[in-house]
């Protein structure tokens, strides 16, 4: 199937900004598996997607081409790094991925580099998901809550996750035997919603924002990690007192007060869509520093 955009898109910059772990590129072709669906797609220029496994209403909804790209760009374009940042990754969007997969993905994220958070989450879902086939090769899905709620830690353990495994499997027995519906968490507030993501074993600031910058559609989420904080400290020091700025300075990591701190500065300097300001950033400084 092929989808004409009317819209500005970059697949690739899109897939390869650090806000997916399981899309791959072969050739020309990105193969993603998100929830139950397995789906190639490439873009064969800047107006045309050619894909297959999936339909063209979900290509729009996960790649989230109905986000009105130019006012959010109008809107977060404060200063000359920003500034920067849009005009070399113009097209780049923020994906909508599954709620669970996300959830548990970046609770098993935690303090981790992209690529072995991708081998992890290749041996969980080799380990206890649901063998496919598409197009001559074979995948696995995620496993569900179910699965995973019944594997054992010492398993989990083996597939990388260290002390991680037994918040990923308290969290899977919590949504599983509570049947909680995380797409119901898209209709709450952003506050609320982080208020019930708090609830999960493993997840706390950081994880919270990002499932729900990631997959909830909450746009104000600002994910603060150790390349985010020095985006903040090198460039927008001047919005902080002296004394703040130093102290970040001193550790790497932040304690809870420090990043709300750096997150409440960046939603009411960036406004709402501040989640996109900083996935900009943060692919910007990345690519600046690789």
């Amino acid at each position: 199937m092929s989808l004409k955009l009317n819209v500005e898109f970059d697949l690739n910059l899109s897939l390869c900004c650090g806000q997916v772990f399981r899309c791959k590129r072969q050739g020309d072709w990105w193969y993603c598996i998100s929830g139950d669906k397995i789906f190639k797609i490439r873009q064969t220029s800047s107006k045309y997607l050619e894909f297959e496994g999936v339909d063209a209403g979900f290509v729009t909804g996960f790649f989230g081409l109905n986000d009105d790209l130019e006012e959010i760009e109008r809107s977060v374009n404060k200063d000359p790094y920003i500034a920067a940042a849009l005009k070399q990754f113009r097209g780049l969007r923020l994906i909508r991925q599954d709620p669970w997969e996300c959830l548990a993905s970046f609770i098993c994220a935690t303090y981790k580099n992209i690529v072995a958070i991708e081998q992890t989450l290749f041996k969980i879902s080799q380990n206890h998901g649901e063998k496919r086939f598409f197009d001559g090769q074979t995948f696995w899905l995620f496993p569900s809550a179910e699965k995973l709620a019944m594997a054992s830690v010492h398993d989990l353990e083996k597939c990388g996750l260290g002390y991680r495994a037994k918040y990923l499997q308290a969290t899977a027995k919590r949504v599983y035997n509570e049947q909680v519906d995380l797409e119901r968490f898209k209709h709450l507030s952003y506050v609320d919603a982080k208020k019930r993501l708090f609830e999960f074993p493993g997840v706390g600031l950081k994880v919270a924002d990002c499932v729900l910058l990631f997959s909830l559609g909450k746009m104000e989420a600002f994910p603060v990690d150790v390349w985010v904080k020095r985006i903040l400290v090198n460039n927008y020091a001047k919005c902080f007192s002296q004394d703040f700025v130093e102290k970040l300075g001193r550790h790497k990591s932040l304690s809870n007060g420090e990043y709300e701190k750096l997150c409440l500065f960046a939603q009411n300097y960036f406004g709402v869509y501040a989640g996109y300001a900083q996935e900009y950033l943060y692919h910007y400084e990345r690519s600046r520093k690789c």
